[in-house]
């Protein structure tokens, strides 16, 4: 048994199946590339980490990471599970979290780069809460709505990232938050304009898995300074970032010992937290099913052509992020190869993995590229004028 099949991902009957559906029966009828999606999966993922955040009787507000996956049917399983907000980036994804039936006071908007045409219709929804990530920030919203309440994005200097190629904060110079040591001037600028902070917000990395809550812990350590400093700060929102499995060996985040250290560092405090997690809900409930469209040796390499790339799905192109691909026949007796994956587009960062293990596949083979419900079909584009792609959601039972 391979080691990423679960209960809800598995071959029965020799085929693979998602949520109980023949992944081989929605390639039939769909076509391909098509990204599926278990609304089931989303939905026990945002349990499972209210379930752990209520045993520690940690008070906590979730915001999902709208960026990570804006598929119309997701949004409205979570809108009516009653377990989450939505935290946004954009004027466009704060007027589709609206047209999805997310009140104002359930919105976050955590931005940067914000024009003069962002704010106008920021300031249009006065009722959603925004984390200002600059001083210049903190001005022009002042200067447009002064009193509104605020949180600031801080920068800690450090992440709590799975992959060397993502990080937030660290030793290289961020785009992202404030400073430590323009952490007053923010302040003082947010009082010149009545503006209470309330919030400070920080993006924890990407990916973290158990090997990284060290790191996590010390990043919560290092927000002391700033709520001494700050000292009328209700909420700490911890951004997202939270980990699942992506090569053989790994193991699940542990939740119970992630929600143990925020509780002891919130709750002596009298901190409620907000997080917002995205792709750590969506990324193991979606795949992607592509066509082969070739099979052949080069150079040495024996790739895999198939009717997609990196425009629908960049993780492994720009990140390096280790790919599951699964044929849709669950593999026999016969001796896999050692293959790479390659797209349809025109440019020389087109493969979707590299130097993996696949049985012998002929053209008209469809495969499954596991992990990809997050970051894929939201930051897909047309290049080569091959974006068209389709997208199917197994509702929850």
């Amino acid at each position: 048994m391979s080691w990423w099949q679960r209960e809800d991902l598995r071959y029965l009957g020799g085929e693979l199946t998602l949520a109980g559906e023949s992944l081989a029966a929605v390639a039939e009828q769909s076509g391909t590339p098509t990204f599926v999606y278990s609304a089931g999966r989303v939905l026990d993922k945002l349990a499972g980490l209210q379930a752990a955040l209520d045993a520690r009787a940690l008070p906590c507000q979730v915001f999902y990471a709208l960026k990570a996956n804006r598929h119309p049917e997701l949004l409205a399983a979570l809108r009516n599970s009653g377990r989450c907000g939505i935290d946004v980036c954009s004027p466009r994804e704060l007027l589709l979290a609206l047209e999805a039936g997310f009140a104002e006071a359930e919105i976050t908007y955590t931005g940067t780069a914000i024009s003069a045409a962002d704010w106008e219709v920021i300031c249009r929804h006065p009722g959603s809460y925004l984390n200002c990530d600059s001083l210049s920030g903190i001005r022009q919203l002042g200067e447009r709505s002064p009193g509104r309440e605020i949180g600031l994005r801080i920068n800690p200097q450090l992440t709590a990232s799975h992959l060397e190629k993502i990080s937030y904060a660290g030793e290289k110079a961020s785009k992202f938050g404030i400073y430590p040591d323009r952490f007053a001037e923010a302040l003082a600028l947010a009082a010149h304009y009545d503006m209470p902070v309330t919030t400070l917000h920080f993006h924890s990395g990407s990916g973290y898995l158990d090997g990284e809550l060290e790191d996590f812990g010390e990043i919560l350590a290092r927000l002391s300074g700033f709520i001494d400093q700050a000292g009328s700060i209700r909420h700490i929102d911890i951004g997202g970032g939270l980990g699942v499995p992506l090569r053989e060996g790994e193991a699940p985040l542990n939740l119970e010992r992630w929600a143990t250290m925020l509780a002891g560092f919130l709750l002596p405090r009298g901190l409620t937290l907000q997080l917002e997690p995205g792709d750590y809900l969506v990324k193991d409930a979606g795949l992607l099913l592509l066509e082969v469209c070739a099979v052949e040796e080069k150079g040495g390499t024996e790739f895999v052509f198939v009717n997609g790339g990196f425009n629908l799905s960049n993780l492994y192109a720009y990140y390096g992020y280790p790919t599951v691909v699964a044929p849709l026949a669950e593999p026999g007796e016969e001796m896999p190869r050692r293959v790479s994956v390659a797209g349809n587009i025109n440019e020389g960062i087109d493969l979707l993995a590299e130097d993996i293990l696949l049985p012998p596949l002929a053209e008209g083979d469809v495969l499954a590229f596991l992990n990809v419900g997050g970051y894929s079909a939201s930051s897909s584009s047309d290049h080569c004028m091959r974006g068209e792609y389709r997208e199917v959601v197994i509702p929850s039972a």
